[in-house]
């Protein structure tokens, strides 16, 4: 298995703040990464590190396998794209005059009037983008004109932030609360954007946030972080199933009450000595007395339907996400 991220032990000290506590984290190539944290767990210093914009107090990090003390860490960083608190945009250009300026940054002055003659970048990747126009088209800015950028609603300005994280044709996308303060349509056109870079762009894309619903329409898997660490990591597969509707039950012999299951073709799964979910709606009387023919008694049974928020709030210790 890839990774485009991975840490260990990440540490990060100002005087005698810890932002940064021996953090691990692992991002697979190809997911769409949702970094859950409430204000101040540390995912802002997280991706500034990650981006260079700041150095590890101690600790490694490596980005596609190149260590952060690798000399070749520098070029390995121009596979990333990345808005960090707010797009970096200049709000009396236009959209277009936003992306030259970029493109002049990074040294690519041919993408000015015309696709590059290049059809590759540096790490070999094939190029996304053969101009302005098409990426502008790609992130729904197409229509834009003279207009400035100072007059784009909030969705607009953050829709050309990732454009413009685009212009290098990064294969890792870090995005830093893209939905924050955006409207309910704006919040759909960057969710549609995201998995339309993530599905037929294949960029991986580590998302930061605390919109934990609207995460768990789009996230491929999970870090959940508090105080600087990363406390679970887990697949939106694995987090479903724990999350899914179910009864939860205690019973005295656990091999009959799954014979008995098995023989009656109910969905279930053993989750710990004596424990099980059933994951289908079932007659709890009906299941008590069949289980007592067998001699298994149900010693507890408990109603489970977990949300991501729910899930998040209980792995803090019930601690508020604010």
């Amino acid at each position: 298995m890839q990774y485009v991220l991975k840490a260990k032990n990440l540490e990060k000290k100002y005087k005698d703040f810890k932002a940064i506590g021996h953090l691990n984290i692992n991002v697979e190539k190809g997911a769409i990464y949702g970094l859950i944290g409430k204000n101040g767990a540390g995912k802002t210093t997280l991706i500034r590190l990650v981006c260079g914009l700041q150095s590890p107090t101690s600790g490694t990090y490596s980005i596609y396998g190149i260590e952060n003390t690798s000399n070749e860490i520098l070029e390995t960083r121009k596979r990333i794209g990345a808005i960090i608190e707010s797009p970096s945009i200049y709000l009396d250009m236009t959209a277009r005059e936003n992306m030259e300026e970029q493109y002049l940054v990074l040294g690519v002055p041919s993408y000015k009037n015309s696709a590059s003659n290049s059809s590759q970048n540096s790490y070999g990747s094939s190029i996304y983008y053969d101009s302005i126009d098409e990426l502008l088209n790609f992130v729904g800015l197409e229509n834009t004109g003279k207009k400035k950028a100072k007059n784009f609603s909030l969705g607009m300005k953050q829709r050309l932030g990732i454009a413009i994280s685009l212009a290098g044709n990064p294969d890792f996308l870090m995005l830093d609360e893209p939905i924050n303060g955006l409207d309910p349509q704006g919040i759909v056109e960057i969710r549609e954007l995201i998995l339309k870079l993530n599905k037929e762009k294949k960029i991986t894309v580590l998302i930061s946030s605390h919109y934990l619903d609207e995460l768990s329409k789009i996230a491929t898997h999970y870090g959940f972080m508090d105080n600087g660490q990363i406390i679970k990591e887990i697949s939106a597969e694995e987090l479903n199933k724990l999350c899914k509707k179910r009864i939860e039950i205690k019973v005295s012999d656990e091999k009959e009450c799954v014979k008995y299951l098995e023989e009656e073709h109910i969905s279930y799964e053993v989750v710990d000595k004596n424990i099980i979910h059933i994951f289908e709606n079932i007659n709890i009387s009906k299941l008590s007395l069949q289980l007592a023919k067998i001699n298994c008694e149900i010693i507890e049974i408990h109603e489970k339907d977990e949300s991501l928020e729910n899930y998040y709030i209980n792995l803090l210790g019930g601690k508020s996400n604010e």
